[in-house]
């Protein structure tokens, strides 16, 4: 029995998210559903982290268990060959038995994209938060840099949160902006339940003057939710990397 791990990217637009449901079709059930066809054997994988509904991933890492003969360098062919347009599996290689995608991550990194702009882009509108009001963009870009260290970011998780410690180490959390798209990029040791998204819906409260740059410190400090920012809507989220 092998434990292989596996490199996949999708967009989410189209699921109720990663995780396995009873009431929707899921990125998970999808890609199980192919693996068993390919394999032979039913296969349940291992994700690396759950994503909402509407949530995309550049890069997704998820392992399982198989006794499949086909060379493990080339399952992503057998895989692609029974996935959709909007999943692809983009490398597999074999992994100690003790690897879990959920466990073994060292970190991720996220991006969220804020279009902001006047007028809706039809080919954007799946792929980022259309935001049609001014935004400040150097507060945000300042004011992200206070959520970089080791906090308890218990403000900043959602109801339904379910970690057993609140506390993160965020690496980097930085803003760009390249004509009207600003880029939110949050990179931590592991998140808490929409975290990103409220840390985004915060920097654009301080862009649109509702919080201020310096107030994002105590607000962290005062692990309330109730004085962040919105949750930013899904669709802007990527998950960019997985570390291992």
């Amino acid at each position: 029995m092998k434990n292989i791990a596996m490199r996949i990217k999708y967009d989410g637009s189209a699921y109720h998210g990663w995780q396995y449901q009873l009431n929707g079709l899921t990125v998970q059930e999808t890609v199980e559903n192919a693996l068993s066809e390919a394999c032979g054997e039913r296969i349940r994988v291992t994700g690396c982290s759950r994503t909402d509904a509407g949530v995309h991933a550049l890069d997704y890492v998820l392992n399982f268990r198989s006794e499949t003969k086909i060379p493990v360098e080339k399952l992503p062919y057998a895989l692609n060959y029974r996935l959709g347009d909007d999943i692809t599996a983009t490398e597999a290689w074999e992994v100690p038995e003790d690897f879990s995608a959920r466990f073994s991550a060292k970190g991720k990194r996220y991006i969220y994209l804020i279009r902001n702009d006047v007028f809706r882009d039809p080919f954007m509108n799946r792929y980022s938060w259309h935001f049609p009001y001014e935004l400040d963009f150097e507060s945000m870009r300042r004011a992200a840099e206070h959520f970089v260290g080791t906090h308890d970011f218990k403000g900043f998780m959602a109801g339904g949160g379910q970690q057993k410690t609140t506390v993160r180490t965020v690496r980097l959390c930085s803003a760009e902006k390249l004509d009207s798209i600003i880029k939110v990029t949050v990179e931590a040791d592991a998140f808490l339940y929409n975290m990103v998204r409220i840390i985004v819906g915060t920097l654009v409260y301080v862009g649109c003057g509702k919080i201020k740059e310096g107030d994002v410190p105590a607000i962290i400090e005062s692990g309330d939710r109730k004085m962040g920012g919105i949750t930013a809507p899904p669709q802007g989220l990527f998950l960019e990397k997985v570390l291992l």
